[in-house]
């Protein structure tokens, strides 16, 4: 074992070295270190030369070998094909990568199966894969994920949003390329039922008018923490940088954690609650919170009454006005350790192409995902789009979606749940509340080291 970390780390000190040689980092994609400078989306090209000794006289920057092989790629089954293509298409524009022409294959798993299973076989898991941001932390635990060498680390902070950059980051490092900033959630709603969907209490009355459903996931951590997050509420934890959980800060059993759910037994006590958050399982529809995976089917749902909006207010027990808050996610491309220096450094290159301003734009087009990539985002198409004009509209309120301990999700979740079984209802007592909250205040601490 000694020996083949000794052969990674060696391997990564030469790719580093090679790549350090072909010049900084920079938003125009010039960095990275192919043979002739054709970079991965655009095509630009640079004549890589460097001054010396402060004259005009120039040199030509070593050219990578990136060695020959097979490389196996994981991304979720809706955009398999599409990722061959531009695969196949990089890899076909540049003489240094021939070694790799037709042994590139892209298999259909998806984020959430990707990450279980690297982390159960790292050898045997997929070169380059795509995962969720909440997974990050396990992945480097279990030594699944290449950090990101200098260049690369300098490209991905230059060309992508802050929560972007964020979710890829554990302790101080990079380790993922992010492919997207949109795994959030805001409200979907038919606007001939819906007369202001600025107000929590206005939507519901207006489904209970229309006899129309009002879905939420009140019993997912990552939904009700809309409202815990919407009244102030703390809940995070720091991870070292192995991932391992070495702190934590939740406040959810104070004055604001008491509002947010009293204000969500209020919600689960209309009847025109539903609990959900899945376009494919919702029926007769008046609102929805839900996110753009589901903007598809709601468009064919609600059809000329189809309406996106940020998530509403609603005023708390206490006669204060709240913004629904929430997680904002990103789906990351993450590459796993090497052992050959030339096809590590054509994993980043691969996975850089996949992340950039083209592929990005490729995959709004085909699948509606909304960019990670900030010349991306400011694409007019992508700028029209109403459910991600939503989510960009819910952004501000959002927390940026850290690493948590999978016992949390069911812990957190459990609070939902409890509102809709009835354990707890809007006739509990404020003691009743505050001893759930208190329980899952005492049990973060116990999640860390």
């Amino acid at each position: 074992m000694k020996k083949k970390v000794l052969t990674v780390l060696l391997t990564q000190a030469l790719v580093a070295s090679m790549l350090v040689g072909c010049g900084g980092s920079s938003t125009d994609n010039n960095e990275g270190g192919t043979t002739d400078n054709t970079q991965s989306t655009d095509n630009s090209t640079t004549d890589n030369t460097q001054a010396t000794d402060g004259d005009q006289s120039t040199a030509e920057a070593p050219a990578i070998d990136y060695g020959s092989g097979e490389i196996t790629i994981w991304v979720a089954e809706n955009v398999v094909d599409l990722t061959q293509k531009l695969v196949d298409d990089f890899v076909a524009s540049n003489d240094a990568y021939s070694g790799y022409a037709g042994n590139i294959t892209v298999e259909a798993v998806g984020e959430g199966d990707a990450a279980s299973n690297m982390i159960t076989d790292v050898s045997g898991g997929a070169d380059i894969y795509g995962f969720a941001q909440d997974q990050l932390t396990r992945l480097v635990a279990a030594g699944a994920l290449q950090p990101l060498n200098d260049n690369m680390s300098s490209w991905v902070t230059s060309n992508n949003d802050e929560g972007a950059i964020g979710a890829a980051t554990s302790g101080d490092t990079l380790y993922a390329f992010p492919m997207t900033s949109d795994n959030g959630y805001f409200l979907y709603y038919d606007s001939s039922v819906v007369t202001d969907p600025t107000s929590l209490e206005q939507i519901i009355a207006d489904c209970e008018a229309a006899g129309k459903g009002f879905y939420a996931d009140l019993d997912s951590a990552w939904y009700n923490a809309a409202f815990f997050f919407g009244t102030g509420c703390t809940c995070s934890f720091e991870t070292d940088k192995d991932g391992n959980f070495t702190g934590v800060t939740a406040d959810y059993a104070s004055d604001a954690g008491l509002v947010a759910i009293k204000e969500m037994a209020e919600v689960a006590s209309s009847k025109a609650f539903v609990d959900g958050s899945s376009a494919g399982e919702a029926t007769n529809v008046g609102a929805i919170i839900d996110g753009t995976w589901d903007s598809a089917a709601l468009e064919e749902m609600l059809g000329d009454n189809y309406a996106c909006a940020a998530l509403p207010s609603f005023e708390g027990v206490d006669g204060q006005t709240y913004h629904l808050s929430g997680f904002s996610g990103n789906k990351l491309l993450g590459v796993k350790p090497q052992t050959e220096g030339g096809k590590l450094a054509m994993c980043y290159e691969i996975a850089k192409m996949l992340t950039d301003t083209d592929a990005q734009l490729e995959r709004f087009t085909a699948q509606g995902w909304g960019p990670s990539n900030l010349a991306a985002q400011g694409d007019s198409e992508v700028q029209a789009n109403v459910a991600l004009a939503a989510l960009q509209e819910q952004m501000p309120y959002m927390i940026p979606q850290g690493q948590y301990p999978g016992e949390w999700w069911d812990l957190a979740g459990s609070l939902g749940a409890d509102v809709e079984n009835g354990t707890l209802t809007v006739d509990s007592s404020d003691d009743d509340f505050m001893a759930e909250l208190k329980t899952h205040d005492d049990t973060c601490a116990t999640l860390v080291q």
